[in-house]
């Protein structure tokens, strides 16, 4: 079985400060975008779950999500007694970059548990998986309500929007990464933490915004952390923003930055302007999922196009 694993954009992320167990709550748009990496995966009759991964960065044990999801959801079924305890063997394909605030990770696990629910027979609904997906991470559950949902709680609480008016996101990639890690403890540091009870944010009004309206509405709690911990990161905002115009926020918690365009002509165009300063790709937002799953056909998409992506090569 082929799966395609999109990648996510933050278009906002509000963060409180942190709760007695550690977590901080989160209040967050996220949308898919099309740009993937693939895992070929398979069905085994020994248990064992022997992942192979074509990037350093995602290492082929039990440090990968794709092996945690695939383990919590064996002994999930096991626990529910289901019958033969199957395992797999499974190649992942990096695209999307590692540490960049894109989701890469949480996709691949999400779609393992998708893959995985249907070659082990499972059969279970998505709602009984978001419980898994949960335990994984938490972005995962996220990838199981595609493509547009607001996401509350640690990031589990799920629910699922429209898509954004505007389809295509300019994404710039950065040649570093920035430790999710580091940057809730900077973050902690600065003492910074909105009230999210206080929030008055409406998405669904949101949602009806032109590209511009709504870049200039989107907040990211976590990128003065960022910032600090990379200034060349903020240096590259200002630049990006310079060049092109426009907004430019983060994404997750970086090192990953975007704006909005209503066309793709017009994202592609204002990438060009960024030759020689940051890798960039124009990506559509909300894209069709067609691999070997059911397609996930998205809300509000006018057409059956492919899911595009420009100017992007493998992860690096």
């Amino acid at each position: 079985m082929r799966l395609l694993a999109p990648a996510k954009l933050n278009l906002s992320l509000r963060v409180g400060r942190p709760r007695a167990d550690g977590f901080h709550p989160l209040r967050t748009w996220m949308v898919s975008i099309a740009l993937f990496d693939t895992i070929d995966i398979e069905k085994t009759r020994s248990p064992r779950l022997v992942l192979f991964s074509d990037h350093p960065a995602a290492p082929a044990d039990s440090a990968n999500l794709v092996v945690r999801a695939a383990a919590a959801l064996q002994a999930e079924a096991e626990f529910a007694g289901h019958g033969r305890r199957w395992g797999m063997t499974a190649h992942l394909s990096k695209v999307i970059p590692v540490g960049a605030g894109l989701g890469g990770g949480s996709s691949d696990a999400a779609r393992t548990l998708l893959g995985l629910n249907r070659l082990w027979d499972l059969h279970w609904p998505c709602d009984r998986l978001a419980g898994v997906a949960a335990s994984v991470g938490s972005d995962v559950p996220f990838f199981l309500s595609l493509p547009s949902a607001w996401c509350e709680g640690r990031g589990e609480r799920v629910r699922a929007v429209r898509a954004p008016r505007p389809r295509w996101a300019l994404v710039m990639l950065p040649d570093f990464g920035v430790s999710t890690a580091l940057a809730y403890r900077r973050f902690d540091e600065r003492g910074d933490g909105t009230d999210l009870d206080a929030l008055n944010e409406d998405p669904t009004r949101w949602m009806t915004f032109d590209a511009a309206n709504l870049m200039a509405a989107l907040v990211n709690d976590l990128e003065a952390a960022a910032f600090d911990i990379r200034p060349e990161l903020a240096a590259l905002r200002l630049e990006c923003e310079r060049l092109l115009g426009r907004p430019v926020r983060m994404s997750g918690s970086g090192s990953s930055l975007f704006t909005l365009f209503d066309e793709q002509s017009e994202a592609r165009t204002a990438g060009r302007r960024l030759d020689g300063v940051v890798r960039w790709l124009a990506a559509e937002l909300a894209p069709q999922i067609e691999d070997d799953l059911r397609p996930l056909h998205v809300l509000g998409l006018a057409d059956g196009k492919n899911a595009k992506a420009d100017n992007v090569g493998p992860a690096r």
